[in-house]
């Protein structure tokens, strides 16, 4: 039972970032590594503070801010300076390396002994007895649900439709007087933003925080868009946030399953076997549709 729970837990943390990610691949085509970065920005940030005192809540908040700050870094440096977007993720991930390690003051940073969102006094008053062993997993459950339905809730506003538009035809944007570049730092911004909030979240669930924390982030979400996105294509009725938030639970079901019969060492190498075999079954049922179309 803890092994699923655990599965759970870290399949929504994930998702959260996956919802950041699906913005920037799905509705914008901007291939952003940002997110390398941005991720371990949210748990450096959420070190920092909670090590001086700081309230676990609001360190939700500030982390998504960071966030959206280095989105927003991002977007100026593709639409103001004119680099290829690709380029563009790839130094802003580079300098928060660095940035991160200032926020932090070390490469390791333990929270042990620090209350987090996971561990205050609130959560012991509100959870009961009986739900305290999946306290953890209800409050990340929470959280993703809340990141989910403000994220569907903001694409049906006027602002969202346009973000939309800029990844299918940035013409149509133009031609209604609108600036595609500042559609797409905005973007970039809630995207990111997403991205630190589930980099903090990670860190006060882990209770630690480590400067590589977010090696592979963007493959872990990409995977988890992918999975998502071609598992419940069919399904009109559910939301694509929704299918995003399960397909993480799924792609980390599977690195979990296939880390219980390989060396932990194997990792990395699992999970890049994992994501061509996810890539690989996505381009076969797009040249399915292409040839029944």
């Amino acid at each position: 039972m803890s092994f699923i729970t655990s599965i759970l837990e870290q399949g929504l943390i994930y998702g959260i970032l996956a919802l950041g990610i699906y913005i920037t691949y799905k509705i914008l085509d901007f291939p952003d590594l940002t997110v390398d970065g941005s991720f371990p920005l949210g748990a450096a940030i959420t070190a920092a503070l909670l090590t001086r005192g700081m309230n676990p809540y609001i360190t939700l908040v500030l982390s998504f801010l960071a966030g959206a700050v280095a989105g927003i870094c991002t977007g100026l440096i593709h639409v103001k300076c004119k680099v290829r977007d690709l380029l563009s993720g790839i130094i802003m991930m580079t300098a928060l390396w660095t940035i991160n390690l200032y926020i932090a003051g070390t490469a390791n940073v333990p929270l042990f002994s620090q209350k987090t969102i996971f561990n205050n006094d609130l959560m012991e008053k509100i959870i009961p007895d009986v739900l305290a062993p999946y306290a953890t997993l209800i409050i990340v459950l929470v959280l993703a649900l809340i990141c989910k339905v403000l994220l569907d809730l903001y694409l049906n506003t006027k602002s969202g439709f346009l973000l939309r538009a800029v990844g299918d035809n940035d013409v149509l944007v133009v031609s209604l007087a609108k600036d595609k570049g500042n559609i797409k730092i905005l973007g970039l911004a809630i995207s990111n933003g997403l991205v630190a909030l589930a980099g903090c979240i990670f860190a006060q669930e882990e209770r630690v925080f480590e400067i590589s924390m977010g090696t592979g982030a963007m493959v872990i979400g990409l995977a988890s868009v992918i999975i998502g996105t071609s598992i419940f294509r069919k399904l009109t009725l559910l939301h694509t946030t929704t299918a995003v938030l399960i397909g993480s639970v799924i792609y980390k079901a599977c690195v979990a399953v296939a880390l219980r019969n390989f060396d932990p060492q194997a990792m990395k190498l699992v999970t890049a076997v994992l994501f061509l075999v996810v890539l690989i079954i996505s381009m076969d049922r797009k040249k399915k549709v292409n040839t029944n179309a």
